[in-house]
């Protein structure tokens, strides 16, 4: 596929390229800790307590986003192109004091029916759910100040909150639990991360946009978009979390950690939505103000591709490898019995990234009751095939739910939005991706790596031979591999260099000087 775009779009996707690429290492970095963590669990805390810390860490993915009404996510959508920093100002404090309150309101729940809570996802730890209400108290302002910084296009303040998050938690829970410590330790050390990270990120915000009481103009506004987005912002984690919690009912503690393992190899898929995901609604947004629909669409047709480029040589080989990376990642028992799980996970995962992407020109067009409808009907219908599959195939069976799931929500949305802007899925480059990872994975089947160094080696070699094969069957070419090569090299340079000193109160100003 060409880059048929002139000179101005083409200056406009490399710079999207390039954020792309700085959240998507940031992302796969992020990604990590969970895979470093899992060996660390699993092997120091045995089966059961990995299940009761899977809990844990999907109740409070789940919990803040649900309790935050979708709010941070309009943040995104009203303010990308705004440049009044009083109305900035004016939106972000209200918005920042109704997730206190949503937030609050739950936590307070937790602490009252803790003992409820504990027995069941906890296997009874009270001190678990004690601490899981505290987290959740903050949790939700950090999801808006993640989309603060995407709103005003701060992406490398982004990237180093969300790595040194990951990297706190990493460092923070191994320490407790290395040391002796039990579930109990782990979760503390999850508390002590968010809260470093709340502080570091708030003091940076009022620094750049100072701090002023809300009078709540537009609340009501705010919410009639932000709250059918709820069950599609929390899709991926309902489908999960309701999964786990009925695996932990039908079949106990230890198939929620065998069916975890495979499903965190699988949702790497997932994580390559994320940048995306991240990226798209501010730009597309800005490009929706000045009635751009060429510009919309053509980003939208390359972040496909861009994202099935990736995606879908994943798949092949997440598939081939997974038994013999969860072996090295967890305990052989685990491996045994989760392995299977992931190459369904994965494909959901590719489904998933499809929705995600275009699912954008919905939110564009303010229609956020279209894909609430159809994430409500998602989950509930999801809940019953859990428990029907679940009960005759088991883990397998729940997984499959989810592929299921992820394809039809997927197909609905496709409906929907090309009645407002209708993208290219580009068939014949969908065709040679296939084909190209089918060549790598019948190398990887005869190879076989198992050990750690050999596993990564022929992963970074499948890559490269993959993209070779892609080259030579045209379905990417020399413009598109110059256009990366430039890219990567201005990532390297935007890395590297000091974080500007210029903040988003002196850019206004400036603008309005203009």
């Amino acid at each position: 596929m060409e880059l048929h775009l002139g000179c101005v779009i083409i200056k406009e996707y490399k710079y999207f390229v390039q954020k792309i690429i700085l959240v998507g290492i940031t992302n796969i970095l992020v990604s990590l800790s969970p895979l470093i963590l899992l060996p660390i669990l699993s092997k120091n805390l045995g089966v059961q307590e990995y299940g009761v810390w899977n809990q844990f860490t999907v109740t409070l993915t789940l919990i803040p986003a649900i309790a935050s009404l979708g709010l941070p996510y309009t943040l995104v959508r009203f303010f990308s192109a705004s440049k009044n920093l009083d109305e900035i100002k004016e939106a972000f404090y209200t918005i920042a004091t109704m997730i206190l309150l949503g937030c609050g309101s739950i936590a307070i729940l937790f602490l009252i029916f803790s003992g409820i809570i504990s027995d069941i996802l906890f296997s009874g730890n009270t001190f678990v759910t004690l601490i899981l209400a505290l987290t959740l108290f903050i949790s939700g302002l950090i999801l808006l100040s993640f989309d603060y910084f995407r709103t005003f296009d701060q992406m490398r303040i982004y990237s180093i909150f969300s790595f040194s998050q990951a990297l706190l938690t990493v460092v923070i829970v191994a320490v407790f639990v290395l040391y002796g410590s039990d579930i109990s330790g782990a979760v503390l050390g999850m508390l002590i991360t968010q809260i470093i990270i709340f502080l570091g990120m708030y003091a940076l915000i009022i620094k750049q946009i100072g701090f002023t009481i809300p009078k709540f103009y537009n609340i009501r506004e705010y919410l009639n978009f932000g709250l059918p987005t709820i069950p599609s912002n929390i899709s991926f984690w309902i489908l999960d979390i309701t999964d786990r919690y009925l695996i932990g009912i039908l079949l106990g503690l230890s198939f929620v950690g065998y069916y975890s393992a495979g499903y965190l190899l699988g949702s790497i898929i997932s994580i390559l939505l994320s940048p995306f995901y991240t990226i798209l609604l501010p730009i597309l947004a800005q490009y929706h103000v000045e009635n751009e629909v060429f510009k919309i669409k053509s980003l939208l047709n390359h972040s496909i591709k861009f994202f099935l480029v990736v995606a879908i040589p994943s798949v092949f080989i997440l598939t081939i490898l997974s038994k013999p990376i969860l072996t090295i990642l967890s305990t052989p028992s685990i491996a045994e019995n989760g392995f299977i799980i992931t190459p369904i996970v994965a494909i959901g995962g590719l489904f998933f990234g499809v929705y995600g992407i275009i699912s954008q020109i919905i939110v564009l067009e303010r229609k956020t009751k279209i894909t609430g409808n159809i994430w409500l009907f998602s989950i509930f219908i999801n809940v019953l095939m859990d428990i029907i599959f679940g009960f005759y195939w088991g883990i397998l069976g729940i997984a499959m739910t989810t592929l299921i799931v992820y394809f039809f929500s997927m197909l609905i949305t496709i409906y929907y939005s090309f009645k407002f802007i209708r993208c290219n899925f580009y068939f014949g480059f969908l065709a040679k991706t296939i084909i190209s990872s089918l060549v790598i994975s019948l190398i990887l089947i005869i190879i076989y790596p198992k050990e750690p160094l050999n596993i990564i080696i022929s992963i970074l070699g499948s890559f490269i031979l993959y993209l070779i094969i892609l080259w030579s069957l045209k379905g990417i070419n020399m413009s598109e591999i110059i256009l990366f090569k430039e890219v990567f090299k201005d990532i390297f340079r935007m890395i590297f260099k000091p974080l500007p000193r210029q903040t988003l109160r002196k850019k206004l100003s400036k603008f309005r000087k203009k």
